[in-house]
């Protein structure tokens, strides 16, 4: 059976194999053909990617209705308090409609790579950092959420989605994982195996074996 893909999507790349203008595309790091994006993310957002060559697989991981939480390390600008991060847990109401409820706490900054290039820095100007988690994939949903209560998200990295983790992985570094044992019904096709991925001049520091 085959395998699944994580990888670390760098910050300014597409969550997309082509590239459109100046943003490249993840095929300048891998070369999955048949492999599909399970929850994409926004060009200006960092973190874990998950590939499947599965169709129902990609469905189940990204529908709100099978109750997949994808979790996000979150700066925002200014010290956030207790009422603003009571919203977003409760839901708040965006132009598309209200969220569901998020699970969200602040944290410590967390143990990340360096951003390229760097979240603007201005000393008069604290910044704060959430862990926040969704079941939903709404367009720049977070970076709307924070915004909605005043406080304007600066960087975001999804270091999780359902069971899979980015762990170690550095910027524009993948593994391949073996498919869960509860996932793997959503993984059955009558097609011959889809080719394996190979690396393709994968310009950052390693690909995880």
């Amino acid at each position: 059976m085959d395998d699944l893909i994580l990888l670390n999507k760098p910050m300014n790349m597409l969550s997309q194999f082509s590239s459109e203008g100046e943003k490249e595309g993840i095929s300048k790091l891998i070369s999955a053909q048949g492999f599909r994006i399970a929850g994409r993310l926004d060009s200006d957002s960092e973190g874990l990617l998950v590939l499947t060559s599965y169709g129902r697989l990609q469905a189940y991981l990204t529908a709100p209705k099978h109750n997949t939480w994808k979790y996000y390390y979150v700066q925002v600008e200014g010290r956030i308090d207790e009422q603003a991060v009571r919203r977003l847990q409760a839901g708040v109401q965006l132009n598309d409609g209200p969220t569901l409820p998020a699970r969200v706490k602040v944290i410590e900054p967390p143990s990340l790579w360096q951003r390229t290039p760097p979240v603007r820095y201005r000393a008069q100007i604290p910044t704060s950092w959430l862990e926040i988690g969704l079941q939903e994939g709404r367009n720049r949903q977070i970076r709307r959420m924070t915004a909605h209560v005043g406080y304007p998200t600066l960087r975001l990295v999804r270091f999780r989605s359902g069971p899979f983790r980015l762990a170690d992985l550095g910027p524009g570094e993948y593994v391949r994982v073996p498919i869960p044992e509860d996932l793997k019904p959503y993984a059955q096709s009558s097609q011959r195996p889809r080719p394996r991925a190979r690396d393709l001049r994968n310009p950052y520091s390693r690909q995880k074996k």
